[in-house]
């Protein structure tokens, strides 16, 4: 099922799209903790899509064997270069560097290429691109579906 579509011009995409996919989710009964970490992916997917993609651009839902996936489509073939991603915690804690308050936070997360290492940590590494004929889609497992 679609739950977003948007072009370059749609003021606040990832607003809109976080918005649509909440819905979505809250009318399927999953769990607000897992909606919460699903829009968080979604909006930065849908970012990554405008700022390196052309359109069209669309979020969908779907069922796959037992679980839900969602998955932001745009009009660019190319599957992008992945970073290597950490297998331990995104912000471990380092002992000599606590206390930095909310502007050492701003600083980290400010920096650029951070946005796919979030993905990988609130997906469990359910996630990916793949080609679609002339477009790509990225994904990520949002929840396993009730029996």
């Amino acid at each position: 099922m679609v739950v977003y579509r948007w072009t370059k011009d749609t003021r606040l995409p990832a607003a809109g799209a976080r918005l649509a996919l909440g819905k979505a989710l809250a009318h399927l009964g999953v769990e607000e903790e897992t909606r919460e970490d699903a829009e968080l992916v979604v909006s930065e997917l849908v970012a990554n899509a405008g700022e390196h993609a052309c359109g069209p651009y669309e979020v969908r839902l779907q069922r796959i064997l037992s679980a839900w996936v969602c998955e932001v489509q745009d009009g660019d073939p190319e599957l992008p270069q992945l970073p290597q991603l950490p297998l331990n915690p995104l912000f471990s804690p380092e002992e000599g560097s606590r206390g930095g308050g909310l502007d050492s936070l701003l600083s980290l997360l400010g920096e650029r290429g951070r946005g796919l290492q979030v993905v990988h940590q609130l997906t469990g590494g359910g996630w990916g691109f793949c080609r679609t004929g002339a477009t790509k889609v990225a994904w990520f497992v949002v929840c396993a579906v009730a029996p």
